[in-house]
């Protein structure tokens, strides 16, 4: 009892047919490359089973719907309509999951975690999809996305800098640049939808650090590369922010705010129009220009990976830190496992407006803890807890059963 009937559909046609649940569970993960279409779906199931030939991997499914189930169900994935619908005992198709793929450093399959996108849908009967699939097809019909990066790296952008320290050039405040940039992630635009910067930039972070994750465990795992987000993809051309990006915006709208205050400084005379087209061409040349901060790479390079789904990594000269550790040197020898290079945000103001959380009460809560770890620290090193050195504790991990709970 292991074969269900497979439905696909998208805003154009429909296909069937009769798969291992297993091909259905790896459809399943394939989503995470958030495809429109049903061709687009084809290749984002590269993404976890090796093709072994340029054809589809539905090339023998048939056209239309069939929603009557194979012996162990029916599973129903409707790209128009973002919904998945499934009446199997096969498995329980979920917004999160893990998916297997084959390891070719082992005889062991493993399995990678994947996590879809929030606007999916998951039912689990064929009449409830039934019930959803128009209102969520016309919906998704109707909405048509504005182009945000235009927005958060175009005119809009540069103008608001300009403006702002126009009005400020005078000023000695030390907090000036922090404020123009909060301010401007915090205002709500119309031509975001009456969305503010910083909720489009969060959105969908948590989403595709996830899909980043889970490539990087699958390279570690097989020892191959997973294949990137096609450059025609939708998924590529209307991609969310993850946090290498987050982090880069953040660096380049400083350097914008610190060139343009540096410009209207120097010259009284630089005008607002002259000084939106000097950000233009800064702009263009900080994005295609080697970076020290980020390790010689190009914020545009960084940018264009994440925007792929494809983890940057660091060479075994670059992870090495102690050039005269003998143990380092035979690492960097030996050790052939990818070793994945991240942007975590810690240079970063430690404000609201520039932190990764959704909310105040979040932003808030995440301090007091910090706060209280703090004070509990500062109590236990007064009483001389870690007055010895770790190998001299009088802590034993192996006795202690709250630790070792």
């Amino acid at each position: 009892m292991s074969s269900i009937r497979l439905n696909i559909t998208d805003a154009g046609q429909a296909i069937n047919g009769e798969v291992h649940g297993s091909f259905g569970d790896t459809v399943m993960a394939a989503l995470t490359a958030e495809p429109e279409t049903i061709d687009e779906l084809s290749l984002a199931f590269a993404r976890f089973v090796k093709p072994l030939s340029a054809t589809s991997p539905f090339v023998w499914f048939q056209k239309g719907e069939n929603f009557e189930p194979d012996d162990a169900g029916v599973v129903v994935i409707d790209l128009a309509a973002r919904v998945v619908a499934a009446d199997s005992s096969y498995s329980e198709p979920s917004a999160e999951g893990n998916v297997r793929v084959e390891d070719d450093l082992s005889v062991d399959d493993v399995l990678i975690p994947y996590r879809l996108s929030d606007d999916w849908l998951c039912v689990y009967s064929i009449p409830e999809y039934e019930g959803v699939r128009a209102k969520r097809r016309d919906e998704r019909a109707a909405f048509k996305p504005p182009d945000v990066r235009e927005v958060l790296y175009g005119g809009a952008l540069l103008e608001f800098i300009a403006r702002e320290l126009f009005v400020a050039r005078d000023s000695d405040d030390e907090e000036l640049f922090a404020e123009i940039h909060a301010k401007w992630l915090m205002t709500a635009r119309a031509d975001l939808r009456g969305q503010t910067p910083r909720e489009i930039l969060l959105a969908k972070r948590d989403f595709i650090d996830s899909d980043l994750h889970s490539r990087s465990l699958q390279w570690s795992f097989t020892g191959a590369c997973p294949p990137p987000l096609p450059l025609n993809s939708n998924a590529y051309a209307r991609a969310g922010f993850g946090t290498h990006e987050i982090v880069v915006y953040y660096e380049l709208v400083r350097c914008l705010l610190e060139e343009c205050f540096a410009r209207l400084r120097a010259d009284a005379e630089f005008s607002l129009n002259a000084a939106v087209e000097h950000l233009g061409q800064f702009k263009a040349a900080w994005l295609g220009a080697p970076n020290r901060d980020f390790s010689g790479r190009t914020p545009s390079h960084i940018i264009e990976w994440e925007r792929r789904r494809m983890n940057l990594t660091m060479s075994a000269t670059e992870y090495v830190i102690d050039e005269d550790c003998d143990c380092c040197q035979a690492m960097m020898t030996d050790f052939d496992t990818p070793t994945f290079w991240h942007l975590d945000g810690c240079n970063m103001d430690d404000r609201f407006e520039f932190s990764f959380h959704m909310t105040r009460a979040e932003f808030a809560a995440e301090r007091k803890r910090w706060e209280e770890f703090n004070q509990e620290f500062d109590r236990d090193w007064k009483a001389g807890k870690y007055a010895h050195p770790f190998d001299e504790a009088p802590t034993r991990f192996d006795e202690d059963e709250d630790l070792i709970q």
